[in-house]
């Protein structure tokens, strides 16, 4: 899982996230070259957002490409995940 301060001016504190992109794209109907040529975000940066949901840490310019390519709010490609410290 990620630990990742998604906002810029956010505090510092760090919070658990796993990227949704792979689960939209699959709503939508769409590929990943598809995505690609849309968002301008390169293949490859698509493909590790796909296959590595839980560790990749897209920067949020590239997630804002994304979620306007899928026409989506980019709190849509992330999910928040619970801070296994908090139990």
């Amino acid at each position: 899982m990620v630990q990742w301060n998604l906002t810029p001016g956010q505090d510092n504190q760090k919070r658990m996230y796993r990227l949704r992109v792979k689960e939209v794209l699959e709503q939508r109907q769409k590929t990943q070259s598809w995505l690609s040529r849309r968002s301008g975000v390169p293949q490859n940066l698509i493909r590790r957002m796909l296959k590595e949901p839980d560790t990749y840490k897209p920067s949020y310019a590239i997630l804002a490409q994304v979620a306007e390519a899928l026409r989506v709010p980019i709190d849509d490609l992330i999910e928040k995940l619970p801070d296994p410290d908090e139990f």
